[in-house]
């Protein structure tokens, strides 16, 4: 299939690869943008994560917690422009939301929506911020987790936030270590608390890429398997939330420093949010 300019400079956007590798990449997979993103890695192409064809959605993310850290909440307020989810109002509008839901703590988006704020709905508040801006103006996530202790964190101007469950009460100490771990999560983007949480989707991509990989560097049939499982559990290290290094001190991981913190402290669950994703 013809294959368009547009099309190869999207994907160098999305992978920081060559334009004749993309223009390839695409051409092999009849246009297929994951497929082409997965055919590059699979030739030993070092693919930025970032996603091109992903709307670049703005906006503001609130992370909140309630007084004794047992219940936690984050919602995503969208706008389409920065310029809008930059001004005063708007961000004090996002906030009106988020203590709202941390007050009512509802079961989901919709029973959000239909809460009373200033006299109307919430709904009724968002039709009338699209009038009066002229824009899209929409609450498009909202999740809620209970835990003995619950951490919040907002990353980047409200750009990401992150709630960490924990399995112990908090104390000074244990909120410094949730605070610390949500501030990983936000940096890292772990795709699972840990390796036995991972899809197995995600799995078998991982082993295919590996395979196909060492296939074109000529490794010998019988030691492919092998190192494949070797990538395979590098990428659990670099991936998932309790495997990690930790960032502040890399001579352990997120399972050690929470242990540390206290004798069988834990991660239970944790929720990232952010623009654009």
């Amino acid at each position: 299939m013809a294959i368009t300019a547009a099309e190869v400079n999207k994907l160098r956007t999305a992978t920081g690869a060559g334009m004749m590798e993309c223009k390839n990449a695409l051409q092999e997979t009849d246009g297929d943008f994951e497929g082409a993103i997965d055919y590059l890695r699979k030739r030993g192409q070092k693919v930025s994560a970032k996603r091109a064809d992903r709307e670049a959605n703005e906006g503001v993310v609130i992370a909140k917690t309630n007084q004794d850290g047992t219940t936690g909440i984050i919602i995503k307020l969208t706008s389409e422009t920065d310029f809008v989810a930059k001004n005063a109002d708007f961000i004090a509008f996002g906030e009106k939301i988020a203590n709202l839901a941390m007050e009512s703590l509802p079961t989901n988006l919709d029973a959000l929506k239909a809460l009373a704020l200033d006299g109307r709905s919430v709904q009724d508040n968002l039709d009338e911020q699209v009038a009066k801006i002229g824009e899209k103006i929409d609450v498009i996530e909202y999740i809620k987790i209970d835990a003995p202790a619950v951490v919040a964190y907002n990353h980047g101007a409200n750009r990401i936030g992150v709630l960490v469950a924990m399995n112990q009460h908090q104390n000074d100490a244990i909120i410094a270590a949730g605070k610390d771990t949500a501030m990983q999560i936000a940096a890292m983007n772990p795709v699972s608390l840990d390796k036995e949480d991972v899809p197995q989707d995600t799995i078998q991509r991982e082993l295919e890429i590996a395979r196909e990989q060492l296939l074109a560097e000529g490794k010998a049939a019988e030691m492919i398997e092998k190192i494949s499982q070797g990538k395979l559990n590098k990428f659990f290290k670099d991936n998932t939330l309790l495997n990690q290094e930790f960032v502040k001190d890399n001579s352990k991981d997120i399972r050690k420093m929470l242990n540390e913190t206290s004798a069988g402290l834990t991660v239970t669950e944790f929720k990232r949010v952010g623009l654009g994703e």
